[in-house]
């Protein structure tokens, strides 16, 4: 009566079968980068990391250090952020102030972390698997997807519109020296 969905027990005593439920642990997965000029190959990894793990937590490179990395980026950090924070794969966005992705996946108690295929192999990456592994932290490489970059449609902007890095040119489009939008 109203209770059809328990089994059945013909012996209490002997016959009993307990059932634990254990409430998984949800597979936190991180991601960073500048993410400048969103481009498909942003949207690939988003999709495909969020397709590996139950939250995917996304780094947004601060504009001081991708200006410290050598580079500028075209859209001020907030609008990056805003941006991908937008993106349905995407349940929180973070600040990446460093370069430390393992200190911060420790922060966020993630177990995956999601980079880009072009790291695969290199020194330094296989030295960050060592330590990543010895944290109990998967490194995951996803390809690059061919024929598009930030840079690549920056370069293409330049071409089309004309546009030569010139102080001149800065000011037009309210970019500081240095190439950081002073927003």
């Amino acid at each position: 009566m109203g209770r059809s969905w328990l089994p059945r027990l013909k012996n209490r005593k002997h016959n009993v079968r307990k059932e634990i439920i254990m409430e998984e642990k949800e597979v936190i997965g991180y991601t960073a980068g500048v993410f400048d000029l969103f481009h498909v190959g942003h949207l690939n990894l988003l999709k495909n990391a969020k397709g590996m793990c139950d939250r995917l937590v996304v780094g947004v490179t601060v504009d001081e250090l991708v200006q410290y990395k050598g580079k500028n980026a075209m859209i001020p950090y907030e609008d990056r952020a805003e941006i991908i924070r937008s993106c349905k794969y995407v349940d929180a966005v973070v600040p990446q102030y460093d370069m430390d992705k393992l200190t911060m996946c420790k922060k966020l108690g993630a177990k995956k972390l999601f980079v880009g295929d072009d790291w695969y192999g290199t020194e330094k990456w296989q030295k960050y698997e060592e330590e990543f592994r010895a944290a109990g932290i998967e490194i995951i490489y996803f390809p690059y997807t061919q024929g598009i970059s930030s840079t690549k449609i920056t370069e293409a902007l330049k071409n089309v519109r004309g546009w030569v890095d010139t102080p001149e040119v800065h000011k037009e489009l309210n970019i500081e020296e240095g190439g950081n939008n002073g927003r």
